[in-house]
Parts: C-alpha cells; structure tokens; sequence
C-alpha cells in the first residue's frame, strides 16, 4: 500500500507545558480504518491536529503523499481540503445559522462554483441521511444529528481522508453504531479513515489498524487482535482488554476453547466455541442471505420480495438504506452489525435480507466470502436476480 499520511519524528509541546508527543513516527497506508487508541493525556488528539495543519509540530514533519506540509495559508486551504477534521465536540465546529450555510462553507473557501457547492452540498446530505435538512438551524438538531451535520461539512470537500475525534462520544447506543456504519461506508469508498478513542470495543471490531498511545508516544501498532491480547501492553497503557478479548481468555483457561489468537468478532468467538462443542451442535440446514441494493431496487419490489421469500429477519446498513427503509415504513430488525448478525443467523438456518447501497454491497459479499473461505461452510448469498454461492472447503 501506498503511505498517504506520515508523522516523521513529531515532537510538540503546548504552551508552558511538558511535551504532549515525543517522537512520534507513524505511516499510515491510503484506504485504511485506523484507531488510535490510548488513554486521556496519550496525544491522540494532538497527533490528529496535526494530521492537516491545525496544529503545527516544533520538531519533525507531517508528509501528506510524500511531501512536507506547508504552513502558509494557501497549502493549509488545500491540505484540509484532502484531509479533514471531524472534531469531539460538533459545536465547536457548527456555526453558521443554517445546516445549507453551515455544509456550503468549507467548498465555498476551496472556491468550488455555486453549481458545484449546491451538488456537493445535496449530496453530502443525502450520504448522512438528512436529506431535507438543509434550512433547520443547527442548534435545533439532536446530538446525532448535529454529529452528521459536522461530517456532512467535511464530507462535501471530497477530502481523501477524514479524521474524527471520539466520533462517538455523548452519543446513544444506535446513533453510535450508525455513525461508525457510516464510517464503513466512506471506507469502502476508498477514503481514508483515522479515529481517535479510549472505547477499546470500538476500536477492537472497527479497525484494521490499532495505534496505541500512551504518554506522548506511540507503544505500538498492528491489527486490534494482536495488540489487544498483548495483556502486558495493555496494561501499561493504563487501557483494559474487550470483552470479547477477556471471554476468549477465560475460556481457554478453562479448556473449552484452543484457538492461537484471539477472535475478531463474535462470529469468530461463535465459531470457535462450535468446534470445541462439536458433536453437540447440530446443523441440519443454513439460512439464506439476500442482498438488495436499495439505489437499484424499487420498494415495491423488496417488499415482494420479504413476502415470498423465506425471510425471518430484515436488516439496513448504510444510510440511504435506512432512510428508505424508514421511508417505506420496512421494519428493520438489524441496523448495526449487519453482515456479521446475518452470518449468525445464517449458521441456525434462518435467513435475512440485507438492504444496503452502493459499495457496501460488494462489501458484504466480500465480507461473506472471508467468513466462507475461513470456516469452510457454504453459504448461499442471493443478489436480486442472481444468485451468489460461496463454498471454500467441507465443515
């Protein structure tokens, strides 16, 4: 992979006090999902400030695609143009009196035409489900809704990167999973994505890069799993392991699983609990996955389809999926956590439609054909008018 972002030897040190990164070096590859992680005081933030010019290093250099940033006005315009910043807090970045005027600011100082702010802004809107919105008053909105009116701003710069700090922090549960579902879905459109987070579940089952931080420096990088399970690390990072991380290890503890490493998900976990329970689990037929497209289906036609086919559950990833969904009044049992909830139900012969768009159609296939490939079960996945069927190896 090519590296799009690099910390080389960052140092920084805020005014009248100690340094808060010290030595930092850091490459990060374009099309990445990286967390960095580490507790209050680690320079997770400070680094991100970084990462497009707000804050500048008093040692060492930020490189963008392999060249240094500049700090004159004109390349700070054009870096936050290709790498922009979701900030914790969404008011301190929300302040124009209308969402419109609020989206519209960032394209209008990158000099975009008025044709071209109306579609960007339309369409950056439409991505974070608040299509409609465009002459409410920001103040007016939820907590969630003013999150995806701060990614809707920076979304419409069409940056190569978007970087968010604690892009779930103050949030419930579902508007959680939505925003980090959105996430997803930005990254399968070949963006670049960095968080910063002490939700070490968050940050275990979303990334596929971990960066951990502690005191100014980085501890450690590599996949959630290996970094996670490292006990001795974690503690030094004054961080505690995921649940998922500390079921498996009593566990096997205990005896009843063997596994080498640690599962990624609670599909995984699943799994292995299976094969060590093995000879008790009975399997006598697996479910189907259907996949629709919901920019391509009519809803008339997803209907037809929940009601002639052998559906228990209906689920929407993606927000134009759900908008639909909502829209159409199609009662949706899974709105986070699809693919891997419709594997689940799959393995005890139950069947699921999936509603989703663009991109993350292939990437649930893909995601599907991981799972098939890895656990040797054959699994059968129907797009609309096709069918796709996935057989890596006999269980």
């Amino acid at each position: 992979m090519t590296a799009i972002l690099e910390a080389r030897n960052i140092h920084h040190a805020y005014q009248d006090g100690p340094e808060s990164l010290k030595g930092v070096d850091v490459s990060i590859d374009q099309g990445r999902k990286i967390a960095l992680v580490g507790p209050n005081g680690a320079g997770k933030s400070t680094l991100m400030l970084m990462f497009n010019g707000i804050l500048r290093p008093s040692r060492g250099e930020i490189a963008f695609k392999g060249m240094p940033l500049k700090y004159d006005s004109r390349s700070l315009r054009e870096i936050r143009g290709k790498v922009g910043m979701v900030f914790q807090n969404p008011d301190d970045q929300i302040f124009a009196p209308t969402v419109y005027q609020d989206i519209a600011f960032g394209p209008s100082n990158l000099g975009f035409s008025k044709e071209k702010i109306d579609r960007y802004v339309s369409y950056a809107l439409s991505y974070v489900g608040l299509s409609g919105y465009e002459k409410r008053p920001p103040h007016h909105l939820s907590g969630g809704e003013k999150k995806r009116v701060a990614i809707a701003g920076v979304l419409a710069m069409e940056p190569e990167v978007m970087i968010l700090d604690e892009p779930t922090s103050n949030l419930d549960p579902a508007s959680s999973e939505e925003i980090m579902d959105m996430l997803d879905e930005l990254n399968c459109g070949r963006k670049t994505i960095i968080i910063s987070t002490h939700d070490v579940e968050l940050a275990y089952r979303w990334a596929d890069l971990v960066l951990l931080m502690e005191n100014g420096g980085l501890l450690r990088s590599g996949p959630p799993a290996e970094i996670f399970s490292d006990q001795d690390l974690v503690a030094r990072a004054r961080m505690k392991p995921p649940l998922i991380v500390e079921i498996y290890r009593e566990l096997a503890l205990r005896g009843v699983l063997n596994g080498q490493s640690p599962p990624e998900n609670v599909v995984g976990l699943t799994d292995l609990i299976e094969t060590c329970a093995r000879g008790r689990v009975k399997r006598d037929r697996l479910g189907r996955i259907y996949l629709c497209n919901a920019e391509r289906s009519p809803p008339e036609e997803i209907r037809a389809l929940i009601r002639r086919a052998d559906v228990d559950y209906v689920g929407a990833m993606g927000s134009s999926a759900k908008v639909m969904a909502e829209r159409e009044k199609i009662r949706l049992d899974f709105t986070y956590g699809v693919i891997d909830k419709s594997i689940l139900k799959a393995l005890v012969g139950r069947s699921t439609l999936l509603i989703t768009s663009g991109g993350m159609v292939d990437h649930a296939l893909r995601r599907v054909e991981a799972y098939s490939r890895e656990a040797g079960v054959r699994l059968d996945v129907q797009l609309m008018g096709r069918t796709a069927e996935h057989e890596d190896g006999k269980r």
